[in-house]
C-alpha cells in the first residue's frame, strides 16, 4: 500500500518553513503539495497559477523525487466557496483507493482542526499529522521582506526567491 502524505498551505509563498515541514515526511512514498485555491478563512492570497508556478519552483529546488504538486482544487472549487479538506481527502482517496493518506497541517492548523468541516470524519477516515515547527519561518515572513525591501534569501529557497523578484509581487 503506498503512503501518501497530503500537505495543503496557501504556499503564499512557499518558505523555509515548509520546507523543513517536509523534510519530516521522508517516509512517505508520494508527497502531495496542494495550494488552496481560496483559503477557508479569507486570507487574500496571489493568483492560484502563480502560487502553483512557485510550488514548481519550490520543489525544483528541494530536488526529490517523491515531493510532487497537485493543483487539483481548481477542478474541485465553486466559485465563492473554499475547496475543504474533507472534500480534497475525499477526492483524493477516490483517486487512489489503495492508498494510504496521511494529511499533514503545522501547528498554527492544529489549534484550529476543530474547525474544519467534518473534522471529527477526517479523523476517523484518515490519518492526521502534525508537523513541529523546526523553524518559525512563514510566508507572512516573506511578504513583509519584499514589503519592505529587504533581502528574502534566508527565507525562502533560491529560485522561489528569484521568481517572486521576476514577479514584482508582494510590494
Amino acid at each position: 500500500m503506498q503512503k501518501v502524505a497530503v500537505f495543503g498551505s496557501a504556499f503564499n509563498p512557499p518558505s523555509l518553513g515548509h520546507k523543513h515541514v517536509l523534510e519530516s515526511l521522508s517516509h512517505f512514498d508520494r508527497v502531495l503539495l496542494i495550494p488552496s485555491i481560496s483559503h477557508a478563512w479569507g486570507k487574500t492570497m496571489l493568483d492560484y497559477a502563480l502560487r502553483c508556478r512557485l510550488v514548481d519552483a519550490f520543489i525544483k529546488d528541494l530536488a526529490t523525487s517523491h515531493i510532487e504538486l497537485l493543483a487539483i482544487e481548481q477542478a474541485l472549487w465553486q466559485p465563492d466557496q473554499s475547496v475543504t479538506t474533507y472534500a480534497l481527502l475525499t477526492h483524493l482517496q477516490s483517486q487512489w483507493p489503495d492508498a494510504e493518506l496521511t494529511f499533514v497541517i503545522g501547528p498554527d492548523n492544529f489549534f484550529r482542526f476543530h474547525e474544519f468541516y467534518r473534522a471529527e470524519e477526517i479523523v476517523r477516515h484518515w490519518s492526521v499529522m502534525v508537523c513541529p515547527e523546526k523553524v518559525n519561518i512563514r510566508s507572512t515572513d516573506i511578504r513583509q521582506a519584499i514589503a519592505a525591501k529587504e533581502n528574502i534569501q534566508g527565507l525562502t529557497t533560491p529560485s522561489v526567491a528569484a521568481l517572486l523578484e521576476q514577479l514584482q509581487v508582494y510590494r
